[in-house]
């Protein structure tokens, strides 16, 4: 509720009344960020008073508040009323330089703030990575302005995009943020919460769920005291809330009602209270807010009038100039009208330069009273002069359209105005539009099949799955749609559900049903055949079927582009479940060709390829394959979309060929080139996570593999989760917690067996098989190594052989035959070198040499001398102090002559290696388990090391590495 007009009654204006508990309630929930707070009421019931108190307590408390409002005419804006609300954070914003630069993604959308902005990153083509990419600019912008309350009012006039947004920030806020969002239950669209999808808050998150009911007649005696002071009265006061039912918004009306005529009739301080009433009952003003309004217009002059009902028409804030030339006023009558309408409270200044009414039952009272021919004259009038306006506000023309009944020409608008909205990126207001041309009985065929897939095309992209197939769901309910445009609509919410939903069963059923719809459309049922030949549930010979039949229906089709999508999808699913003949085909591709799209395709079968011959052991036809896939990209002149990816194997490959001196700063600089990829910043973590390790440093290493682990499993990368899993394994076992190992490869091993990855997942089964035989469960990692030669058998699958040559070495050391286990161990090893792997086939002769230790100590000694230079070459500091101290243990080190040797001022053997591990950030413990070396230990050997280099812990990282 807004305060009175000063001077009316006591002076007090309106007070809040009723709703103490409630602010306090608000306040002490956004006291303690992150929280979301949900208000709920029904129009009228004060949530915008509410919000509009709290936030004059949270600024006096030094507490920073934005708001958007949500509006059903509101223009193309993509994530409009939360932009809305960042434009007023341009006072707090950082340096450029300091701000994330994915930041800079809003700079076009919000030019006020452009040059508080990075400068804007290329915009992905994909149409869900510019959404995810704007979210992230949003959640950015928000996390360093804080602390801040976000309000988004109205929430139940949302579009589906901005309550994704919202969704997703609620899910996962910053830190210093509170988030309130008010609105109104019975206008939700049916059956669908307020967020789109059921919500509950996320451990650490605080807020309140708050309903607002109607005043008490208590609180309407209280309020009408605050306002009118002596002239109330008990009688007065039941009379206000019987005629308003306890609504706020219409105790309201009657009381602005109430003080103007004590303006106009000038009555005496102690005139009793009884005028008052028979004033209203004298008006015969029935109940409810129309009637109250109606009183008030009564009073206004016929210009002022004439405003009030243009705003009302136009039914949105609007403009002085719109509102004269909508009226036909002359401007010098205009001016004054709408002065006169706002000192009535009748209008408001909404924003600036832009009136409207303070709320929208106030304005649907005013509309309904306008009599049908005027209504209609005005509705022209609208639609003549925004057509005349620099950028004509397409949804607002649709709607006055509509509202002239012609239905025709509002389809048009409605269609012209949802296509803009998706070029301009706001696929919400896009969504809102479409949904209501195909509620449209007797709707044109074309026009419904135009609507209904460009509606699918939108859903397919919402981040979130759940709302993405609610919304298929709805058009393919639609009895009307012709059978092609069904099969691609099913098409898309088929692969919505096996890519993003997970529901393979569900989803392949979906797809199965749209080959069928879609018979005369052979491209499209090709789409769906490679989807399910590329289930990791099929065989090599039910994908080989599928693909075939793929390659069939568009055999015989003009679009060559079409024949080498699906050519360059068979080649990616040979190359995954390994069938030799891929090699020959690979190198049939052409390189040079006169069709971009078919060389676009022959780059991403290379890239493909590349990628599961790096994963299957194939390291130097992978490192060939993905150079010429870069090379291709960058001829087409693609390079931003396909060369972050390519890149980022490249570099898994240098970890594997061991070269790992430019690893971190490369990985860096793919970081900055693609910051808001997420299958890069995977890949990123998994890599540093494996360096890390090696190098011993634990805690940096478990850090970079979970964040790689839950980004996995978030994106829905298994193969990604399953190398992250194995590398936290091999941590926990390199620290001696076999059970957290055990419990780690668990789950994983349960997505290895469903997505058929058993030659795609050599790091998982060595952990798996170690971290079983240590916690004693000696028949399940015999039954895992049975299981893993049963599905290898017959593949093409270096790396996945050796590692499984390795689970036999540790299952038959256990089981006690030292000489077959070391023959497997030396058969992995030289497996792993042919392959180029240095770092993998030393830690195999370390194996190797452990098993010999028994029969030829030897041999043993100088295996462990070799395992121990390759890592120490190669800077696996933990991996060569575990063989020196093998060494020692087993008394083959060589011994020092004539006592220890003296470095002087020279880092030692040992202070070198503490020195590179405190140069990544370990702490004690760490260097104590690389080291195999006791913590008082340690603590000398850094205390040298520090004074050595004459530097501190802290600096150390900056210092030139020794």
């Amino acid at each position: 509720m807004d305060r009175g007009p000063e001077g009316v009654g006591t002076g007090r204006g309106f007070a809040l009344v009723g709703r103490r508990r409630e602010l306090e309630l608000l306040l002490a929930a956004l006291d303690v960020p992150p929280a979301v707070v949900l208000v709920e009421g029904e129009a009228g019931v004060g949530k915008s008073r509410l919000v509009q108190e709290a936030t004059a307590a949270l600024t006096g408390r030094g507490v920073r508040v934005v708001t958007g409002l949500c509006h059903p005419l509101r223009e193309p804006l993509p994530f409009g009323p939360v932009l809305d609300a960042l434009g007023g954070t341009a006072d707090w914003l950082p340096l450029p330089e300091r701000l994330n630069p994915q930041a800079g993604a809003l700079a076009p959308l919000l030019p006020g703030l452009a040059e508080r902005l990075p400068p804007p990153p290329a915009p992905p083509e994909d149409p869900r990575a510019g959404r995810f990419q704007l979210m992230g600019a949003v959640r950015s912008v928000l996390d360093v302005v804080g602390p801040l309350v976000l309000v988004v009012e109205d929430l139940h006039w949302a579009d589906e995009a901005t309550r994704e947004l919202l969704l997703l920030l609620a899910r996962d806020l910053p830190n210093r943020l509170g988030l309130v969002l008010t609105y109104r239950r019975e206008d939700l669209p049916a059956a669908t919460p307020v967020l789109g999808v059921p919500y509950r808050r996320p451990p650490g998150t605080g807020g309140a769920e708050i309903h607002l009911g109607t005043l008490t007649e208590d609180d309407v005696q209280d309020l009408t005291a605050a306002v009118l002071g002596s002239r109330a009265s008990t009688a007065l006061g039941r009379t206000l809330f019987e005629r308003s039912a306890g609504l706020p918004l219409v105790v309201e009306e009657d009381l602005l009602t109430l003080t103007d005529r004590t303006h106009h009739n000038q009555p005496r301080p102690d005139r009793p209270s009884g005028n008052d009433v028979s004033a209203l009952a004298e008006a015969a003003v029935p109940r409810g807010l129309r009637e109250a309004v109606t009183a008030r217009m009564a009073s206004l002059s016929e210009p002022a009038a004439q405003v009030v009902e243009a705003a009302a028409v136009l039914a949105v804030p609007a403009s002085q100039h719109l509102l004269t030339e909508v009226t036909g006023l002359d401007p010098r009558q205009a001016g004054p009208a709408l002065t006169e309408a706002l000192r009535a409270a009748v209008l408001r200044e909404s924003a600036p330069g832009h009136y409207g009414f303070r709320h929208a039952l106030a304005q649907q009272a005013v509309y309904q009273d306008i009599p049908g021919p005027h209504r209609h004259d005005l509705h022209r009038q609208a639609v003549r002069i925004l057509w005349t306006t620099p950028s004509p506000p397409l949804v607002q023309i649709a709607h006055h359209t509509r509202a002239l009944g012609d239905t025709a020409a509002w389809l048009r608008q409605a269609e012209a105005a949802a296509d803009q909205a998706t070029a301009l990126g706001d696929e919400g207001t896009a969504t809102t539009l479409l949904h209501e041309i195909l509620a449209q009985p007797r709707l044109e065929p074309d026009l419904r099949t135009r609507s209904a897939l460009a509606l699918s095309r939108i859903a397919v992209h919402a981040v979130d799955h759940t709302t993405s197939a609610t919304a298929l769901r709805r058009i393919l309910s639609d009895p009307q749609l012709p059978t092609a445009a069904r099969g691609e609509i099913r098409l898309t919410l088929g692969l919505l559900m096996v890519n993003q939903a997970g529901d393979v069963v569900a989803g392949e059923r979906e797809l199965q049903r749209a080959i069928e719809e879609l018979a005369t459309r052979p491209e499209l049922a090709a789409r769906a055949m490679v989807a399910l030949a590329a289930s990791p549930k099929r065989s090599p010979q039910e994908v080989r079927q599928w693909m075939e039949r793929a390659e069939n229906a568009v055999r015989d089709s003009a679009n060559r582009a079409a024949r080498a999508a699906v050519h360059a999808t068979l080649l990616s699913l040979m190359a995954r479940v390994t069938d030799p003949q891929v090699w020959e085909l690979v190198d049939q591709l052409p390189r040079d060709d006169p069709d971009p799209e078919v060389l676009r395709q022959s780059a991403r079968a290379l890239f493909n390829v590349g990628t599961y011959a790096l994963a299957t052991g194939h390291d130097q036809r992978a490192d060939t394959l993905l150079h010429e896939s870069l090379d291709l990209a960058r001829r087409l002149g693609t390079t931003r979309i396909l060369e972050p990816y390519s890149v980022g194997q490249l570099l898994w490959l240098d970890w594997e060929a061991g070269r790992w001196e430019r690893l971190e700063a490369d990985h860096a600089a793919l970081l900055a080139q693609a910051p808001d990829n997420v299958a890069i910043l995977i890949q990123t973590c998994v890599d540093r996570g494996y360096l890390a390790a090696a190098r011993g440093h634990w805690t940096r290493a478990l850090d970079q593999l979970r964040e790689a682990a839950h980004l996995a499993e978030t994106a829905f990368e298994p193969e990604e989760a399953m190398r992250a899993a194995a590398g936290i394994a091999q941590v926990h076992l390199a620290r001696d917690l076999p059970q957290d190992a055990w419990a780690v490869v668990l789950p994983a091993l349960d997505t290895m067996r469903r997505t058929f990855a058993w030659n795609r997942s050599s790091d998982l089964l060595t952990a798996a098989v170690q971290a079983a035989l240590i916690c004693g469960h000696h028949q399940v990692a015999r039954d895992l190594v049975g299981e893993a030669e049963q599905a290898l058998e017959g593949l093409d699958a270096p790396a996945a052989r050796a590692a499984l040559d390795l689970a036999h070495g540790l299952l038959l050391g256990y089981e006690g035959d030292a000489t077959a286990s070391a023959d497997h161990f030396d058969h992995a090893r030289r497996a792993l070198t042919a392959i180029g792997r240095p770092y993998d086939a030393a830690r195999a002769l370390e194996h190797h040499a452990r098993a010999l230790v028994p029969t030829d100590p030897h041999t043993a000694a100088g295996h462990l001398t070799a395992a121990n230079t390759t890592f120490t070459a190669l800077g696996a500091t933990a991996d060569a102090a575990r063989c020196q101290q093998a060494l020692r243990e087993l008394g083959l080190n060589r011994p020092t002559p004539r006592g220890r040797r003296s470095y002087g001022e020279q880092l030692s053997p040992r202070e070198t290696q503490v020195a590179q591990l405190l140069a990544t950030g370990a702490t004690n413990n760490d260097i104590a388990g690389a080291l195999a070396i006791s913590p008082r230990t340690v603590e000398q050997h850094v205390a040298n090391t520090l004074k050595k280099l004459r530097t501190t812990r802290d600096n150390l990282a900056t210092t030139e590495r020794p």
